[in-house]
């Protein structure tokens, strides 16, 4: 357990010393939160921003023709994309399909990891947006939005990428998972935490990074926390059965779920599957 004490002890003391690297927002994201919370701003301005990333444009294009928006008329091009979803949406929106530009790594062997953990995010969020697409069809007047859902299901797990940089420096970790992985459950949620509040997003989306693990905490309304946890029930993350059953029942009680079984159905299945399409 050498190596991992060594680890826990050295992310630790980085913490608590503000030294620790974290992963900067790419810069389109920024460029698209600035520019959106600019009050002159208009929608062709807002597509040349975007416009300006390949991978940012057709993300905002898969997006705009995804079954979430229910149109049957497809779009081309970015400035369309942008009419249809809008300026309230681009922000969270635009800010979630630049993620994955954070998870990448010049080692071979950190960058089969950070891929592993980003895989593993877009099956959460894919379920997690599904359900919540749902949800808001039966509840018009909700406080949640699905963008702000999006947007905090694709960075409740950011918190691992710190923790596999560190991990770099001490090869015995990766060569037993093990260890990695108990330095994830314990620091990932703090370190996430530090990670959206240094981007300065709003405690809805530092609560998702920081707690979405943490089942001490259980809302009482509907929340965000919700949804995402759904969708580690449904990939397994939660492996105690006691603990999904409690989830589920919740879940069922608060609307989010028909019943407990659910996520199990062909059709539930196969939304989940469009919705992942558009970060693949």
């Amino acid at each position: 357990m050498a190596a991992e004490n060594a680890l826990y002890t050295i992310l630790m003391e980085k913490i608590k010393q503000d030294a620790l690297v974290l992963p900067t927002l790419p810069e389109v994201a920024l460029k698209v939160r600035q520019a959106a919370d600019d009050p002159d701003i208009n929608l062709s301005y807002m597509g040349d921003i975007i416009g300006q990333d390949p991978a940012l444009s057709l993300g905002m294009i898969k997006v705009a023709n995804s079954a979430l928006l229910g149109r049957s008329v497809k779009v081309e091009g970015v400035s369309q994309a942008v009419t249809r979803i809008g300026l309230r949406q681009i922000k969270s929106i635009a800010t979630a399909m630049a993620l994955e530009q954070v998870f990448v790594s010049n080692n071979d062997v950190v960058s089969m990891y950070m891929k592993k953990s980003w895989q593993k995010t877009i099956n959460i969020a894919s379920v997690a947006i599904s359900l919540m697409s749902l949800y808001l069809k039966k509840n018009k007047h909700s406080p949640l939005s699905l963008d702000t859902l999006t947007l905090a299901s694709l960075v409740h797990n950011i918190g691992v990428l710190p923790i596999l940089t560190e991990a770099e420096q001490h090869p015995d970790i990766f060569a037993n998972p093990t260890f990695l992985q108990q330095a994830i459950v314990k620091l990932s949620g703090k370190i996430g935490g530090t990670i959206t509040r240094e981007w300065g997003f709003s405690e809805e989306l530092t609560l998702s990074a920081e707690s979405w693990s943490d089942l001490a905490i259980l809302p009482k309304e509907v929340h965000y926390l919700d949804f995402i946890r759904a969708g580690a029930i449904y990939h397994n993350i939660f492996k105690n059965e006691s603990t999904q059953e409690v989830l589920l029942n919740s879940y069922v009680k608060k609307g989010i779920l028909s019943d407990v079984d659910f996520m199990k159905t062909d059709d539930f299945t196969a939304m989940c599957s469009d919705v992942k399409s558009m970060f693949t």
